[in-house]
This record gives C-alpha cells, sequence and structure tokens, in this order.
C-alpha cells in the first residue's frame, strides 16, 4: 500500500500546528495540570471557531463534512501540543458513536453543538479494572432507565453527555449489551471525579440511579457499535499519540544539541545518539501503522480492525518509549516540574490504558489476524 496525505490535508495540519503553538503553549497546559481550569475553555471555543471540532461531523449536522483523514492530521497537532480539551471523548468516541447509530432526531440534537463547542460528550463504557467487554458490563437497563456505576468515565465530570453501554438481556451473549444516550445533567446522575496521573485528561466515576436514558442505535446491537467506535477511536488516539512522541523526540534532540559536558555537547556522545535513534525508529514504525489506519478508517476497509489493533499498539509504545526517553536524555533536570517532559510522560501513559490496556489491543490484533486466515 502507498498511502499519503494530500497536499490539503497536509496545509491543515500546518494551520493547526501554528494555531495550537499559539493558542496552548505549556503554559496553558500547566494552568489545567495545575488544577486551575477543568479544561482550555477558551482553546475549546478556538477550535471549535477553526472547525476542528466538527471536521468529520457531516455538513446537514454543523459539520465541516471533510472526513476522518482530516480529523487524523488535526489529531496528531492535538497531540503534539498536549492540548487540555476533552477533544477525544467528545470528537473520537461520543460524535463517532453518534453518527454510527444515532437517530437524525439525535445527530441534530448533539452534533451540530461539538462542531459549535457548546457540547463535550463521553462514552461510559468500562466498569472498574479490566479490559473492554460484553460480560464485563454490569450496569443495567430497564424501562428506559438506567442503574449502576461507570468507572473511569473519560472527562465524565466534565461532560454534558454520555453514551452509556448497558446490560438489556441475560444470555450471556453480545446481544445483551445495547447503548444508550444519557444527559449527565439530568436527574438520577452522581459524577465524582477520580485522579488520574495526567489532570489535563479528567476521569469521572458516575453513578446512575434511575436515569433517564435514551435508546441509541436498535436494541442488543451496543456491542458491535462499541466496538466499531474503539476501531475508530484507536485510529484517531494513535496519531494523537505519534505526535506526542514526536515532540518528545525533539525535546531531547534539541537539548542534546544544547546542553554542553567535557566541552561538547552531549549529543555527540554514543549513548545519547543511540537513545535518540531508538526514539526516532519506534516513533517512525508508529507512523506508518497510523497511515495504514487512517487509509483503512477512510475507506471503511475490511482490514480496519487489524489496522486500529496495529496502530494502537505501536502508538502506545512508541508515546511510552520516547516519552521515558526524552526524561533520560535530559538526566536529572528531566525530572523537575519546571521542565516539560513529565507532562509528556504523564499523557503518555494516560493514553495508554484509554481505550483498554496495550495487552487487550495485543490480544485484539491476534485474535483478528487469525479470523481472517481462516475466513
Amino acid at each position: 500500500m502507498n498511502f499519503d496525505f494530500s497536499d490539503e490535508q497536509k496545509q491543515m495540519r500546518d494551520e493547526a500546528r501554528k494555531f495550537l503553538s499559539e493558542q496552548c503553549p505549556p503554559k496553558a497546559v500547566r494552568t489545567v495540570l495545575d488544577g486551575k481550569a477543568a479544561y482550555d475553555k477558551d482553546l475549546w471555543k478556538g477550535l471549535a471557531e477553526m472547525g476542528f471540532l466538527g471536521v468529520a461531523i457531516p455538513e446537514q449536522f454543523g459539520g465541516a463534512g471533510a472526513g476522518h483523514l482530516e480529523l487524523c492530521v488535526i489529531a496528531e497537532e492535538m497531540g503534539r501540543a498536549l492540548a487540555p480539551v476533552p477533544f477525544s471523548s467528545t470528537v473520537y468516541l461520543a460524535a463517532e458513536a453518534l453518527m454510527l447509530a444515532g437517530s437524525d432526531a439525535q445527530k441534530q440534537k448533539w452534533l451540530p453543538k461539538i462542531a459549535a463547542g457548546e457540547a463535550i460528550g463521553t462514552l461510559a463504557l468500562f466498569e472498574g479494572k479490566g479490559s473492554p467487554s460484553p460480560k464485563a458490563i454490569k450496569l443495567a437497563a430497564s424501562s428506559g432507565a438506567l442503574n449502576g456505576t461507570k468507572k473511569p468515565v473519560p472527562d465524565g465530570a466534565i461532560a454534558d453527555f454520555a453514551v452509556v453501554a448497558a446490560r438489556t438481556g441475560s444470555t450471556g451473549r453480545d446481544a445483551d449489551i445495547s447503548l444508550f444516550l444519557v444527559d449527565l445533567k439530568g436527574g438520577g446522575v452522581d459524577v465524582k471525579e477520580l485522579t488520574n496521573i495526567d489532570l489535563t485528561r479528567g476521569q469521572a466515576e458516575i453513578t446512575f440511579t434511575n436515569a433517564k436514558a435514551e435508546p441509541l442505535g436498535a436494541t442488543g446491537e451496543g456491542w458491535g457499535i462499541i466496538t466499531q467506535v474503539l476501531d475508530r477511536a484507536a485510529v484517531l488516539l494513535a496519531f494523537e499519540q505519534v505526535g506526542g512522541a514526536d515532540r518528545a523526540l525533539e525535546m531531547g534532540r534539541d537539548y542534546a544539541l544544547d546542553r554542553i559536558a567535557f566541552g561538547r555537547p552531549i549529543g555527540s556522545f554514543q549513548a545519547v545518539k543511540h537513545i535518540l535513534a531508538d526514539m526516532y525508529v519506534s516513533a517512525t514504525l508508529a507512523r506508518s501503522n497510523c497511515y495504514y489506519g487512517a487509509w483503512a478508517l477512510s475507506t471503511n476497509a475490511a482490514e480496519l480492525p487489524e489496522a486500529a489493533a496495529a496502530a494502537r499498539i505501536s502508538a502506545t509504545q512508541a508515546f511510552q518509549h520516547c516519552a521515558k526517553n526524552n526524561i533520560q536524555v535530559h538526566g536529572g533536570m528531566g525530572f523537575t516540574w519546571e521542565f516539560d517532559c513529565h507532562m509528556y510522560y504523564r499523557r503518555a501513559n494516560a493514553t495508554a490504558l484509554g481505550l483498554g490496556s496495550l495487552s487487550y489491543w495485543e490480544d485484539a490484533l491476534i485474535d483478528r489476524m487469525r479470523k481472517k486466515n481462516a475466513a
């Protein structure tokens, strides 16, 4: 496969990078990290005005109608800048679920608000430790009401609505799971903010007590929809991770060129060269897998499940590897609060668990390839 982004898409990437470098400097990230704000509201508004929040949302629902390739290049720059906004939870998860399974009325209600930056959404899937699985879902739906607890819910403390996975049957099969739309500002919803290694990516525990819920998609088709949403989100989040990995690599390289020891830059020492070379290889391998995922996502190819898993695995490994070794290249200074290295390390570890652990995606890739070869 020979794939690359078009000149127009690369230009969009450049515009996103310029915008984020001006509107999202490290100081803005630290404001949220220090707990002075839940997220950067001015940046969120600016992203809406630039059309970035609705770039993949169809025009009839208030978006730009550009597509997933454009969203991929924006995601990369969001990861590079460590943007402290609920972009992934709203755009990769909630919006994708709505576009896949929502009725026209549901899309008309929420998608224009997402594109305009007027609504924050999320996906309430997990119920504690463990990998995404139908059997792990205990929260029950009955007579249009939900009862149970979800945690961790990404950006759940600031979200306006959630797509909630709930159990509607007791056969032990995937068909027991259905999806529901819940207004998190309504009755029967109790939200508790959780601590997280990356405070710029909030998490919450949400308890539903006879909370009013609106079906999203057909009853019993919830798990199939979730699988598609997770695959799409895996590709998009992988681009965020590659953006973060590239920036961590650049930080390490720049410091190695500027830091003088024994009369010369530390980048001239073989040990440091090897660290930076390994970081480059890791990031480049991840980018290759992300491009494969972008192609599969944009064409809705049959290879999307495998491509999404491969992108997710390689990007997770690359971001963690580059963020960790960026600290090592900086030496003792890399561990200090004043340097920005720890912010990328925090984000690398937070995103590594956001859609299920690395081992979950490794198992998923093996399982999907076995099924493909057996077919």
